[in-house]
């Protein structure tokens, strides 16, 4: 297997030869560039934020070791299963976190164990022929998706002071397209840095938080963790079963997800992580580090946009520096003051980060589909990629943001995704064959 050619230019893959302190600054940049979403989840459903940051780092860590140290990937918190914690635990009208938060996260680690069920198929019949209902006609304009159903975030946030996000976002495009040496490589941490600094002048930060936080501080909340629930008196099975039935369907459209995010990763750095090592191995990974998580009462982990957004900007693909971010991670979720450092920090500098990383994503996504020479001129890939489209963005952007089925909630990445699939099955004239050359083995022209 080689490196695509195009990707191999200027790329930086064992970023060792850089020492270690611009190592070091790459980790960081990773890091702020997972925190503002990752924290997030935690903030909308009740979940410890220091909890979500030390599982986030240890997730990846595993994931990593599953999948032998070679996929650049940060596993951060999930959005896709909000609808199902709103569903089990909703917060309370006071703001507070709900009392059956265990049994959501109940849930979640069950659809965790869902990813192992799919990485047996890989394993058993061969990525060949699971991937063929995963061609680039179907993961291209999923990946489009994940990038355009996120901007409504960043525009959110940016609207804060689109004075402070659009220097974030200068300073994002002018460092990496005009930075030499190291400034080059780290434009988001460049761009964080200097927005904050600009929103601190005008005042768009609120540090009485800062001063009260303790320095060192325990991160687990055992009393949210689904062994707090099991060791906590009496438990409610009824509950267990709805949360189950509710949360894990939801796994089926996270798993098409980090398919897609698979092929993103690989297409930004030129390498056939589907095939190596593997969608059996990438898929366990992240179903582990999810029931890991949940059962210590963290939100459910996925491979994060934002950082493919990273690699492609700096262009070092070593995967050194995402488990650098990972220690990182784990190590401040020790310290309450840096977590409430980074919550200080302007809505508007991570809206004009966002901004950026969330529009490379869907730019990834258009290059899937343009170096795998989609035929556009065949009915069966516009019904497809418009279907694919459509309900993903529209269901995202409707009153009410999912569509529902009894007790089950589905996103319109969900819908979409599980759509896109079957009619990729159901209509004639499939001639996608994974690993044939002239087409690519998963979102670039790979050798294999």
């Amino acid at each position: 297997m080689g490196k695509d050619k195009n990707a191999a230019e200027d790329a930086v893959y064992d970023a060792r030869a850089l020492g270690g302190g611009k190592m070091l600054a790459l980790g960081f940049q990773h890091m702020f560039a997972m925190f503002g979403a990752t924290v997030l989840v935690p903030a909308l459903t009740g979940l410890s934020v220091s909890v979500t940051l030390l599982f986030a780092g240890i997730g990846t860590l595993l994931f990593h070791m599953l999948t032998k140290w070679k996929v650049p990937a940060f596993l951060g918190s999930s959005f896709a299963f909000l609808g199902g914690y709103a569903a089990i635990a909703p917060i309370l009208e006071d703001g507070s976190a709900s009392p059956l938060l265990p049994y959501a996260c109940f849930g979640v680690a069950c659809a965790g164990l869902v990813y192992l069920v799919l990485a047996g198929l890989f394993k058993a019949f061969g990525v060949r022929k699971v991937m063929r209902f995963f061609p680039p006609i179907v993961t291209g304009p999923i990946i489009i998706s994940i990038g355009l159903n996120l901007s409504s975030t960043a525009i959110a946030s940016c609207n804060a002071s689109w004075g402070v996000a659009l220097v974030a976002i200068v300073v994002v495009i002018v460092c990496n397209i005009w930075g030499k040496g190291m400034i080059r490589i780290i434009p988001i941490l460049m761009g964080v840095i200097a927005s904050y600094a600009v929103g601190a002048m005008f005042n768009q930060t609120d540090f009485s938080a800062v001063s009260q936080a303790a320095w060192i501080g325990p991160p687990v909340d055992w009393g949210k963790s689904v062994f707090g629930l099991f060791t906590g008196g009496e438990v409610d099975k009824t509950l267990l079963l709805t949360a189950a039935i509710t949360i894990v369907p939801i796994s089926l459209a996270t798993i098409v997800e980090h398919i897609g995010d698979i092929c993103a990763i690989s297409s930004t750095c030129g390498q056939n992580f589907v095939e190596d090592p593997g969608l059996h191995r990438t898929l366990t990974g992240d179903g582990l580090a999810t029931s890991l998580a949940a059962l210590f009462g963290a939100p459910a982990n996925t491979t994060y946009g934002e950082n493919t957004g990273v690699l492609a900007l700096s262009r070092v693909y070593d995967p050194r520096v995402v488990r650098i971010a990972a220690v990182l991670a784990i190590i401040f979720s020790f310290c309450p003051k840096f977590s409430a450092v980074i919550s200080a920090m302007p809505a508007a500098t991570m809206g004009g980060v966002s901004l950026i990383l969330y529009g490379m994503i869907s730019a990834v996504g258009v290059r899937n589909v343009v170096e795998n020479q989609v035929d556009f001129t065949k009915s069966r890939n516009v019904i497809i990629a418009a279907l694919i489209l459509v309900l993903a963005i529209g269901i995202n952007y409707s009153p009410s943001g999912a569509i529902t089925f009894g007790a089950v909630s589905l996103s319109g990445l969900a819908v979409a995704s599980i759509v896109g699939i079957a009619a990729n099955a159901i209509l004639p004239g499939k001639d996608y064959e994974f690993g044939r050359p002239e087409q690519g083995a998963s979102s670039v022209n790979f050798k294999v």
